[in-house]
């Protein structure tokens, strides 16, 4: 029911209007996003690279509604990963970064998956300039086709161009088993958008079984998986599904949000294990965070006690 409650909040202008101007609020988000500006992301990234973690930077936007505005995202994509790039942080795909098809275009009414593969595929090559990678976000389930053809054109010319698969999603396992092939990357999660029963699995259990099974096809295939998840459990079972299929740790990778469990994400990283964290920065960041107190309903009460706290 919280869940819900949250997604639905989400979309609400009144909800956004208060939250957004509430005295506390900004203390609240430094916590989940890195700040306003490239600087601010570049100066997490380094500190997350000198903690042995990797980093996939999210500059935060969506259902973007003006073509010039899809351009001006595309531009600040590939500002930062020159920048990146010129400061030694993505070679290997160290820092990557993580583009939301709609905020560079695909919402658009007219041409707008046209207008989303031209500036993904500007940033694409921005990325191979800089010697790192891009991951195509899922965002709710009326785009994912749409996402999955920007995907099979895009990659045609730039093959190492990942794209997310959430579990929440009843088709997800087929579409983890079409994916799951030679220089495909997949980032696996959960999900946090709302769908109607048909078409998703509402009780969290069976979103947990789905995500089991998904893991279980990228796993066994030949591409590279990144499991996205906090969840201990999960994170066991990904282990034990990786030994049995015989992966080496460089073979796929976990992936946590900034700023949620970061005790755990180190002690990944000192294992062996590739952990890389999810990094947003940019003004617009209401969605992202509420669609992450949705996923972790327990952040929820820390952030309402913030935002009445009086200092």
């Amino acid at each position: 029911m919280l869940r819900r409650i949250l997604l639905a909040a989400s979309a609400s202008d009144r909800v956004r209007q208060f939250v957004t101007t509430a005295p506390y609020t900004r203390g609240v988000v430094a916590r989940f996003v890195a700040g306003d500006t490239a600087d601010d992301a570049i100066g997490v990234t380094r500190r997350l690279l000198a903690d042995g973690l990797l980093v996939s930077l999210d500059y935060l936007g969506e259902d973007t509604a003006d073509p010039d505005q899809a351009a001006a995202v595309a531009d600040e994509y590939v500002g930062l990963l020159r920048r990146l790039g010129s400061a030694g942080l993505a070679s290997g795909g160290r820092a990557e970064v993580s583009v939301k098809p709609t905020a560079v275009g695909l919402g658009l009414p007219e041409r707008g998956e046209k207008t989303a593969a031209g500036h993904i595929a500007r940033i694409c090559a921005a990325a191979r300039d800089a010697g790192t990678t891009v991951t195509m976000d899922m965002e709710d389930h009326t785009r994912v086709s749409a996402t999955l053809r920007l995907l099979a054109e895009l990659r045609l010319d730039f093959p190492d161009l990942g794209c997310v698969i959430q579990s929440y999603l009843r088709r997800s396992a087929d579409d983890c088993a079409d994916l799951a092939v030679a220089g495909s990357r997949v980032r696996l999660c959960k999900g946090a958008y709302r769908a109607q029963d048909g078409v998703a699995f509402v009780r969290p259990a069976d979103v947990d079984r789905s995500y089991a099974r998904c893991l279980a096809v990228l796993l066994g295939g030949d591409g590279y998986p990144m499991l996205a998840t906090h969840d201990p459990r999960l994170i066991g079972i990904a282990g034990i599904r990786a030994e049995a299929a015989g992966r080496a740790p460089g073979s796929f990778e976990y992936q946590m949000l900034y700023g949620v469990r970061p005790a755990g994400q180190l002690r990944l990283a000192s294992s062996g294990a590739r952990m890389r964290i999810y990094v947003p920065y940019g003004s617009d960041w209401y969605g992202y965070l509420v669609r992450r107190l949705a996923e972790r309903p327990a952040n929820t009460a820390f952030f309402l006690r913030s935002l009445v706290s009086t200092g």
